[in-house]
């Protein structure tokens, strides 16, 4: 075993029992089914009619965060178009565990925003310089001063001079609003990041409704379509504020002369529900795919809070119902199962099987329920990935798999990427068009392959 992988942390993860690994993985299930989450929202509407209270959506602001600013252009929207209160709070980013790498995560909020703005019809400024901090204090003080119904309009426009360095345009804000003081700003950050970690979160840029969060434009589409639902809605029949958008390659059937990196993982829920859908979409479009599996974060080192991963699993299984997928049935793979199955990666690849064997692993360990970290269950992901068990039992101990998981790793990290799953699009002459993570990108990554495609 290398020494470099020794120290990023992947081997000396401990592994559960297995009493740990059945009951972590049954409270996942248990908390995370259709029939639990459907009643949760029905309980959630009964209290609210019996209690006669309104509609209140809370929504948690990051001055800084790329993602906050997104959400805040729709806010008057929201409330215009739903019979809903929206109370607003300003609060801290993610600290500690729940964000291990947050100076990334800022950086990447600007990028992915910059990105996805103008599918949503908003504002984000590409290519601009990140806030400097005397603007981001500014408008920090700003935003403090005016409260929660008058933060639904001074949010966006304070957001707009801050993501555009505008000193000036903040200063005339500040004369139209008036400036809190450093203390009531932190007496406001203070309360808001108090109330967020009370209701179990820990990110800017969400909305909580009743029970259940919603992180930014991306997971606006759940709350309009739970208002709907709720008859809330004043244009029930007019398009979402923010609708999902379509995974679409239409139109292109050779971009093969573009190169698709995927970054996958064998413990990550979200890889567990796109990994196919990326496969396909590859084979759709014949680009070339390079598949560059990387260990579980935890497995390397980077760690997870019990409410960072509760929100993951139940943002995975609502993700999974709209899309279709078979997900919940879990068996917890983190440690051994993993090693074992990399293990075996570079002779399945050697055989043509070696997305097959990943794919295998994913569905048998998050939606069939299998016990990977034993010989039966491993056997059962071999064979239906098309291998042989026995010939596989034979490299259950080779080591090449270390390496080429590190060198994807650190792959990963120098495009500013350290979450799975992650993509990198390459053009023909080498040059890096898009580097992105998360599943639900894939429609940014399907846009890009058809935007480089009709260029050529």
């Amino acid at each position: 075993m290398t020494q470099q992988f020794k120290e990023q942390g992947g081997a000396a993860t401990m592994d559960p029992s297995p009493l740990q690994r059945w009951l972590t993985s049954r409270l996942a299930m248990h908390m995370n089914s259709e029939r639990r989450f459907e009643k949760r929202r029905a309980d959630a509407e009964r209290a609210r009619q019996k209690s006669g209270r309104r509609h209140v959506v809370d929504y948690f602001h990051q001055t800084e965060d790329g993602y906050s600013y997104l959400a805040a252009q729709v806010l008057s929207q929201l409330a215009e178009r739903y019979d809903i209160e929206i109370r607003c709070h300003l609060v801290r980013g993610p600290e500690g565990n729940n964000a291990p790498d947050a100076a990334l995560l800022l950086k990447l909020s600007h990028y992915d925003a910059s990105l996805i703005a103008s599918e949503y019809g908003l504002d984000f400024p590409v290519d601009g310089d990140s806030p400097s901090r005397d603007n981001i204090k500014l408008a920090c003080a700003i935003s403090a001063s005016v409260d929660s119904q008058e933060m639904l309009t001074v949010l966006p426009k304070v957001g707009e001079a801050l993501w555009r360095n505008d000193t000036q345009a903040l200063e005339a804000l500040a004369g139209l609003h008036g400036v809190a003081t450093d203390s009531e700003v932190e007496a406001s950050l203070n309360a808001g990041t108090e109330l967020r970690a009370q209701l179990k979160h820990y990110s800017g840029a969400m909305f909580y409704y009743e029970g259940e969060w919603y992180w930014g434009i991306d997971r606006l589409h759940y709350l309009e379509e739970r208002l709907v639902s709720l008859g809330a809605s004043r244009s029930p029949m007019e398009p979402l504020v923010a609708p999902c958008p379509d995974v679409s390659v239409e139109g292109v059937s050779d971009a093969s002369g573009l190169t698709l990196e995927f970054f996958p993982s064998l413990r990550s829920p979200y890889t567990s529900i796109v990994f196919d859908e990326t496969v396909a979409l590859a084979e759709r479009t014949n680009i070339n795919f390079v598949m560059r599996p990387v260990l579980p974060m935890v497995m390397r080192g980077v760690p997870a809070t019990r409410e960072k991963g509760m929100y993951i699993f139940s943002d995975t299984a609502r993700e999974a119902r709209r899309r279709g997928v078979p997900y919940g049935n879990f068996h917890d793979p983190i440690g051994n199962p993993v090693r074992r199955c990399y293990a075996i990666y570079p002779w399945a690849v050697s055989q043509g099987r070696g997305t097959e064997l990943l794919s295998s692993f994913l569905k048998h360990a998050f939606s069939m329920g299998v016990n990977t970290n034993n010989d039966r269950g491993l056997k059962r992901v071999v064979e239906a990935a098309g291998l042989d068990w026995g010939e596989a039992q034979t490299h259950l101990r080779d080591s090449e798999w270390e390496e080429i998981l590190e060198d994807n790793r650190l792959s990963m990290y120098q495009g500013g990427l350290w979450g799975v799953p992650s993509y990198r699009l390459i053009d023909a002459a080498g040059n890096t068009h898009l580097e992105i993570w998360g599943q639900d990108r894939l429609w940014l990554v399907a846009r890009e392959i058809r935007r480089l495609h009709e260029a050529v």
